[in-house]
């Protein structure tokens, strides 16, 4: 509890964010940069995917930061709708937008690479429909926290309905299990290690840390300019009154 009061102060959070910005910067482009090197001219293509298996690179971690953006999220609404943790319901805003862009990326990736896999560009199988929902629930959330002209009302609407909109994230992961789909099963996040050779292993893990530094890259940046740019609405309303 504690350690969350300390934090609530947006002036104490952006004196530790605004010196890390740059090296997460450095570190997102560097891995990433590896990556990509690693994905296009070092890794094998796939013995029945040919080269289209490169996709893989920008699909799978996109679709994973997807996930990954959204439990950030509700985490966050949560905090801010408990708490009414200032920076928190900043956090979970600015996380909407990136991790909707996450799952655009992976939608529009995963048609590419099912056309020559699958035959086609779309199917309603249930880990693209429960994708396609997300990607829904993220807009929501976003249309939601500025529908109202109390920002408090906003905030605590979306952060219920994220919260609610949780229960797709396990559907999501567990899909392929759960039900028949054309989507092939995991082979890196399994009980008995990843089914996939080291060799387009370590790429796809470089990408997803670079995607993972990528977001908190991006956050942190676009929290500092919606702090900023809350300071400088309060300062003009100051005036006005004055």
């Amino acid at each position: 509890m504690a350690m969350i009061e300390k934090y609530a102060n947006p002036n104490r959070f952006l004196r530790i964010a605004r010196p890390l910005i740059p090296w997460i910067g450095g570190i997102t482009l560097l891995c990433l940069g590896i990556g990509l090197y690693l994905a296009l001219f070092v890794s094998p293509a796939d013995y029945q995917q040919g080269e289209s298996v490169r996709i893989i690179y920008v699909h799978v971690p996109a679709a994973w930061m997807a996930m990954f953006c959204y439990t950030s999220l509700v985490i966050s609404a949560g905090v801010g709708l408990i708490w009414k943790h200032p920076v928190a319901e900043i956090a979970a805003r600015e996380t909407a937008s990136i991790g909707a862009i996450f799952t655009f990326l992976a939608l529009l990736t995963g048609s590419l690479w099912g056309k020559p896999m699958w035959g086609t560009w779309w199917v309603w199988d249930a880990r693209l429909t429960s994708m396609l929902v997300l990607l829904f629930l993220y807009i929501g959330f976003m249309a939601l926290n500025s529908a109202f002209d109390n920002a408090q009302r906003g905030a605590k609407a979306s952060a219920i309905l994220a919260m609610v909109g949780f229960i797709n994230i396990p559907i999501i992961k567990f899909s392929v299990d759960w039900w028949n789909t054309l989507h092939q099963p995991a082979s890196v996040i399994r009980m008995d290690g990843p089914s996939i050779h080291s060799s387009m292993l370590i790429p796809l893990l470089l990408m997803a840390v670079g995607y993972s530094f990528f977001y908190l890259w991006v956050l942190l940046i676009r929290m500092d300019s919606a702090i900023t740019a809350g300071k400088i609405r309060t300062l003009r309303q100051r005036h006005a009154q004055a």
